[in-house]
C-alpha cells in the first residue's frame, strides 16, 4: 500500500504542470525541451515568447506540437487515479472535526471566506472558486484540507515541495523528494494518521496527569487534616507540659519558702537569744552602776567616823566576766537546706546538659519509658534529704562499731578485692538502695590531692596497640605523635587509624586514680576504653563508639564524648589531669591538679568488661606523659 502510493505520488510530481500546479491537460513540448498544458502556455504568451520556466526567449512564437507520449502517461495517470478517489472519500469522511481558525481569505477573490485550501496548488478558495476542484475531474487528484493561513509551514525548505508524509524514525514532516532520498527505507505515515496516534498518547498522559493530580490533591487534603490534628495533639500537649512544669515551680517555690522560713526562723531564734542576753547584760550594768555610785558617795565624805561604819557590797555580777555569744546560722536545717538546693542545682545542671531523649533514663535508670510512676512525695527533696539520712546512719552504725574518731575522708578505705564482685551488666541486687546513689559524683566540690593519691596507680602504655605515628618512650611512660611512622610490625591489637595507645592494665574492681601531664591541652584526648574497641575503623577513635569515653581537647572547646555523643564542657585549660576510676560506682572523674584537684567532668556508666586508659594525640609534636605519683 505504502509502496503503491509511493509510487503514484512521484507519478504526479512528473505529470504536473509548472504553471496550473495541475496534471498536464494536451500536454505541448517547447523547443527548450519542457512540457506544458498547451492552454496554460498560450495564456503566458501574449506579448513576448518565452519558456516560463527556463526563461528562454523565442524572437516568433514557436510551432507547437502536441506530446504523445506525455499524453499516453496522463491517460494511465488518470486510471490509476480513479481507484484512489474511493480511499480519499473515505479518508476525508473520517477526518476528525474541523478546528477553529483564524479567517482565511480567498486567494483568487482576496475578499471572500475561504472554505478550503487545495494542498497540491498552495491556495485556499473560497465556495465560489473552490467548485472546480469539486466538480473537474481533472482536480480529483488535489487534496483539500480545512483553510490554512500560513502555507509556507507546510513547505519543504530544501525541495520547496509540500510536506504530505511524516518520517517516523526521525520525527519530522518530510515531502515526496525527502522520502525518494534522505529519507528513503524509513518508516513513514500521513501527518493525519501521525496526528492521531500523538493524541492516542496525549490523551493518555492526560488520563495518567488527571490521577496524580487527583492523588496529589488527595495527600495536601490529608495533610491538612494532619496540620490540624497537630495542631490540636500539640495544643493538647503544651497544656500538659505546662501542667507539669507549674508543678514543679510550685514545688520549688514551696521549697524555697520553707529553706527561707527556717532561715528566718534561725534568725529570729538567735535574734530572741541576743536580745535576752543584752537585757540580762544591761541589768548586770545597772546593779554595777548602782554599787559604784555608792562607793563615790562614800568617797566624797569629809567625816571618817560616817565613812569607816559605811560599808558597801559588790553585787554578784562582778564575779563573771561579760562575754559575746556565738550566734550564728549554721543549724542543721539551715546547712541541710542550703546542700540541698546546691546539689539539686547541681544534678539539674546535669540532666539539662543532656539531650532530651537521654534524662528519663539518667532520673529512672532501668525503667522503659511509659511505665508508671511511682508515688510522689510532697517535697521533691524529700527522696534526696531520706537518701542523705540513710547514709548518714550507715556511718554512723560503721563508726559506733570500729569506734572510729577519726575524721571523716571524703572517700571511704579500699576493700579488700575479694569484696568486689565479678564486673558485670546486670542491675544492682539491691532494690531498696536510694536513688542517691544513681546520681553523679559531685564534680563541684575540690578535693585534697593527698586523699586522691592513696588511689595511685603505677601504669605504663602498651606499644601492641600504639598507632603506628605514636613513639612511645622513657620506659612507655611518654607518648609522642608525628608525621613519620614508626616500624611497628602490624598485630590485631594496633590501631591502625586513629593516632591512639591503650595502657597494658585493665580495672574492673576498685577505686584508681593516675594523673596525666599534656605538652599543650590541643588535640588531645584522654579517656577510657574497653579492650574490644575497634582498631582498624573510622568509629575506633575515643569516644566515637559504645566502648569508649574521652575528654577531648579540640582547638579551644573541650568535649566529652561517648556513643558519638558530644557534651560541650567549661575549658579550665589544664596542663596536668587526674583521673579517678571507681568501678563499684561505674564512675570516671577528670580534675584540674594544680596545688589541689579539681574536677571538671565524671562519667557515669556500668562496667561490661575491664576498661583500660586511652589516650588519643592528633597535633605533630604534642605528646602526653604518665605522671609519677608521690604522696
Amino acid at each position: 500500500m505504502a509502496e503503491e502510493m509511493t509510487s503514484l505520488m512521484s507519478l504526479e510530481d512528473e505529470l504536473t504542470c509548472s504553471i496550473c500546479l495541475c496534471p498536464f491537460d494536451c500536454p505541448v513540448t517547447t523547443p527548450c525541451g519542457h512540457n506544458f498544458c498547451q492552454d496554460c502556455l498560450f495564456t503566458t504568451w501574449k506579448e513576448n515568447y518565452s519558456c516560463p520556466q527556463c526563461r528562454t526567449h523565442f524572437s516568433t512564437k514557436p510551432e507547437l506540437k502536441k506530446n504523445t507520449v506525455l499524453s499516453t502517461v496522463m491517460e494511465t495517470f488518470r486510471l490509476r487515479a480513479s481507484k484512489s478517489d474511493s480511499s480519499i472519500t473515505v479518508k476525508e469522511t473520517m477526518k476528525p472535526e474541523e478546528p477553529k481558525h483564524e479567517r482565511v481569505v480567498c486567494d483568487t477573490c482576496m475578499e471572500a471566506t475561504a472554505v478550503k485550501t487545495c494542498l497540491t496548488c498552495m491556495a485556499s478558495f473560497c465556495e465560489d472558486h473552490v467548485r472546480p476542484h469539486k466538480e473537474n475531474p481533472i482536480f480529483s487528484t488535489h487534496q483539500l484540507s480545512y483553510p490554512l493561513g500560513d502555507l509556507r509551514e507546510r513547505i519543504c525548505t530544501d525541495h520547496h515541495k509540500l510536506m504530505e508524509f511524516y518520517c517516523t524514525q526521525h520525527r519530522r514532516c518530510i515531502c515526496s523528494v525527502c522520502l525518494q532520498q534522505v529519507h528513503k527505507g524509513c518508516q513513514f505515515s500521513t501527518p493525519d494518521e501521525q496526528r492521531a496516534l500523538q493524541e492516542s498518547d496525549m490523551r493518555n498522559k492526560l488520563g495518567m496527569l488527571d490521577g496524580k493530580i487527583e492523588k496529589n490533591r488527595n495527600v495536601i487534603s490529608e495533610m491538612k487534616s494532619q496540620q490540624s490534628k497537630l495542631k490540636d495533639t500539640a495544643s493538647s500537649k503544651k497544656k500538659v507540659l505546662e501542667g507539669e512544669y507549674r508543678q514543679l515551680r510550685e514545688m520549688l517555690d514551696r521549697e524555697e519558702r520553707e529553706a527561707l522560713n527556717t532561715v528566718d526562723r534561725e534568725q529570729e531564734s538567735g535574734q530572741t537569744k541576743l536580745q535576752g542576753l543584752m537585757k540580762k547584760f544591761d541589768q548586770n550594768i545597772d546593779k554595777m552602776s548602782g554599787a559604784r555610785d555608792e562607793i563615790n558617795n562614800l568617797l566624797s565624805q569629809s567625816e571618817s567616823l560616817a565613812f569607816l561604819q559605811a560599808s558597801v557590797d559588790l553585787p554578784s555580777q562582778v564575779t563573771f566576766d561579760p562575754y559575746t555569744p556565738r550566734v550564728n546560722l549554721d543549724s542543721k536545717a539551715v546547712a541541710a537546706s542550703q546542700a540541698f538546693a546546691a546539689v539539686l542545682r547541681e544534678h539539674l545542671f546535669h540532666i539539662f546538659n543532656q539531650p532530651v531523649e537521654a534524662r528519663l533514663q539518667i532520673l529512672r535508670p532501668g525503667r522503659a519509658e511509659g511505665t508508671p510512676r511511682p508515688p510522689r512525695s510532697h517535697s521533691p527533696g524529700a527522696a534526696l534529704r531520706a537518701g542523705q539520712k540513710k547514709k548518714s546512719d550507715r556511718k554512723t552504725d560503721s563508726k559506733d562499731q570500729k569506734g572510729d574518731k577519726t575524721k571523716k575522708q571524703p572517700f571511704q578505705s579500699t576493700p579488700t578485692p575479694k569484696e568486689y564482685p565479678k564486673a558485670t551488666c546486670e542491675e544492682p541486687q539491691n532494690k531498696d538502695k536510694p536513688e542517691l546513689s544513681k546520681m553523679p559524683p559531685n564534680i563541684t566540690s575540690v578535693a585534697k590531692r593527698h586523699d586522691l593519691l592513696q588511689y595511685g596507680t603505677v601504669l605504663t602504655l602498651d606499644g601492641k596497640t600504639a598507632h603506628k605515628r605514636v613513639c612511645l618512650s622513657e620506659n612507655f611512660t611518654v607518648a609522642t605523635v608525628s608525621d613519620e611512622p614508626n616500624a611497628y610490625p602490624d598485630c590485631p591489637a594496633r590501631f591502625s587509624v586513629c593516632s591512639q595507645v591503650l595502657c597494658t592494665k585493665g580495672f574492673s574492681r576498685g577505686r584508681h586514680y593516675w594523673e596525666v601531664k599534656m605538652s599543650s591541652n590541643n588535640f588531645v584526648g584522654l579517656g577510657l576504653a574497653y579492650n574490644s574497641i575497634d582498631r582498624k575503623g573510622p568509629a575506633s577513635r575515643l569516644g566515637r563508639n559504645a566502648q569508649s569515653w574521652c575528654v577531648e581537647w579540640f582547638n579551644v572547646k573541650l568535649s566529652a564524648w561517648h556513643a558519638s555523643s558530644e557534651t560541650v564542657l567549661l575549658n579550665p585549660n589544664p596542663s596536668r589531669v587526674g583521673v579517678l576510676l571507681d568501678c563499684e560506682e561505674g564512675t570516671a572523674t577528670f580534675y584540674n591538679v594544680a596545688d589541689r584537684a579539681t574536677p571538671f567532668h565524671s562519667f557515669v556508666f556500668p562496667f561490661a568488661e575491664a576498661v583500660y586508659p586511652a589516650f588519643w594525640i592528633f597535633s605533630n609534636g604534642s605528646s602526653v606523659s604518665l605522671c609519677k605519683l608521690q604522696t
